[in-house]
């Protein structure tokens, strides 16, 4: 192989590297903007809707709606959302509430559920072939300029060790939000399976 082939196959090489580490670096960076908007949305709500707070009623009760989407009066710790979501088990067994509001889902495993990131299907299933490939269509729609980098889908787990603290999930559609409501309570469903076995 000639000098000049050769510089030509560390140069794709190295290139391919380049292209690894900004996606990387991508992925980082709407991880930092998602958890800066997060911060964000707490500020505003603790500081600029106190009023609001005041007027919310004390007590929790379910207006008549679909069997599981049961939008609750806001609280003080949910101010920004528009409705909460059960998950259940077949058995009515709370897996999980959805605290969805227009550009921020919350998913918040029940607090007597200590869901971890190793149990199947939980990385495998859920986040490699839902969320991940969801994340990676968009990335491809901003980059070939049919969306903006800030209407990327982005989500973070947040868990203390391996358990499941919540979910957030940014900048999903009513199609998404179907989606990810069913494709978190299967893998939750089956997590569970797991846990009580």
């Amino acid at each position: 192989m000639s000098q000049e082939a050769e510089k030509i196959k560390k140069l794709i090489a190295f290139k391919r590297k380049l292209e690894k580490k900004v996606e990387k670096m991508e992925s980082e960076l709407n991880e930092l903007r998602f958890m800066v908007e997060v911060v964000n949305s707490t500020l505003l709500e603790k500081g600029f809707k106190r009023a609001e707070i005041a007027k919310a009623p004390t007590a929790i009760e379910a207006l008549p709606q679909e069997e599981e989407e049961i939008v609750q009066p806001l609280l003080e710790s949910e101010t920004e959302y528009e409705k909460v979501i059960p998950l259940k088990t077949v058995t009515g067994e709370l897996l999980a509430s959805l605290y969805v509001s227009e550009d921020l889902l919350r998913v918040v495993p029940a607090e007597d559920k200590n869901f971890s990131t190793n149990t199947p299907p939980f990385t495998q299933f859920l986040v490699e072939r839902v969320l991940s490939k969801m994340q990676e269509k968009d990335n491809k729609l901003a980059a070939a300029g049919k969306i903006t980098e800030d209407k990327i889908f982005s989500y973070n787990v947040v868990r203390e060790a391996d358990v499941i603290d919540e979910i957030h999930i940014r900048n999903f559609d009513a199609d998404r939000l179907k989606e990810l409501k069913s494709s978190i309570r299967w893998t939750l469903e089956k997590m569970y399976e797991k846990m009580v076995s």
